[in-house]
């Protein structure tokens, strides 16, 4: 059987997108384990978003080396932001299938080669996440082990693979973009504008999930760096978090028509989840509350 076969696309080719900005002292071990992947036929797309520092000197010494790794930017080398990195890089991607590896972090030699036979085997799958082996600052790694136990807890009562849409109401159940391998076709008509920029894996998840299983491979193929300058420990206006997350509710709830289910079960949740002060124009969210700047309606 040859790879065309196997795989169902492109001659096997699978497309590594990583997003790269201002991490010239960590896209070298990146780049390094994407060389080292037993499974060759692959493509590294590096969108540089404006950086700073070296980083695109040393993505173009790779580029001179191997022909697989290409380097895209913004047009006269500005900064636009993740979503915009992430949607250009898909943009330029050849395969039908999308691997997301984060400009600091790393993949194990056998990454691909383990989720290309989860796809052989189960040929209706089209996204595929993993376990995670966390590494770097010791105090950020210790940070995340609430994260990591309800994250597992959550895993371990689904088959798999499922349906994760209820569940991403409390918790993203995928780490990081670097665990992630889908199907191009899933980014179709998806809306990249989260309203909590750091979190926009999560919004993505949340909209795929409407309509998709997630497959879940318990082994850690990624090694995810925690230190205090990753794009993930972004300060961010306590605001913007309150209207995340009535934009994720909105999604989970009306793709189902359950808007009504959801007044319904206010009742509960009030307690526990959520509770409006119409007056002081202050909601309860996930055990805080916050102010609200401006109305739900006109998120």
């Amino acid at each position: 059987m040859n790879q065309r076969d196997s795989l169902g696309l492109n001659n096997g080719l699978i497309s590594i997108i990583t997003a790269s900005y201002n991490y010239q002292d960590y896209i070298k071990d990146t780049i390094d384990s994407v060389l080292a992947q037993t499974y060759p036929n692959w493509e590294l797309i590096i969108v540089d978003d404006g950086s700073t520092d070296d980083s695109v000197n040393v993505i173009k010494s790779y580029c001179e080396k191997d022909s697989r790794i290409k380097l895209f930017q913004h047009e006269n080398g500005i900064n636009k932001g993740l979503a915009e990195t992430v949607k250009l890089g898909i943009e330029k991607s050849s395969s039908d299938w999308i691997v997301f590896l984060e400009s600091d972090d790393t993949i194990t030699p056998d990454y691909l080669e383990e989720k290309i036979q989860v796809i052989q085997e189960n040929p209706d799958v089209e996204f595929i996440f993993n376990a995670v082996n966390c590494f770097g600052e010791e105090e950020e790694i210790t940070s995340m082990s609430k994260y990591f136990d309800e994250q597992k807890r959550a895993i371990k009562r689904h088959k798999n693979p499922d349906n994760y849409l209820k569940v991403f109401k409390k918790i993203n159940i995928v780490p990081t973009f670097s665990c992630v391998m889908l199907r191009k076709e899933l980014f179709n008509g998806l809306d990249f504008n989260s309203s909590l920029k750091p979190l926009l894996d999560w919004y993505l998840w949340v909209q795929i999930a409407q309509n998709h299983d997630f497959y879940y491979i318990d082994k850690q193929l990624t090694n995810w760096r925690m230190h205090k300058t990753s794009y993930i420990n972004t300060k961010n206006d306590i605001q913007l978090g309150v209207d995340f997350n009535l934009k994720v509710l909105k999604i989970i709830y009306y793709k189902h028509n359950k808007l009504l289910y959801f007044i319904k079960s206010l009742k509960y949740y009030k307690k526990k989840f959520i509770r409006i002060h119409f007056n002081k124009r202050e909601v309860y969210l996930f055990g805080h509350w916050f102010y609200l700047k401006r109305r739900a309606n006109e998120l």
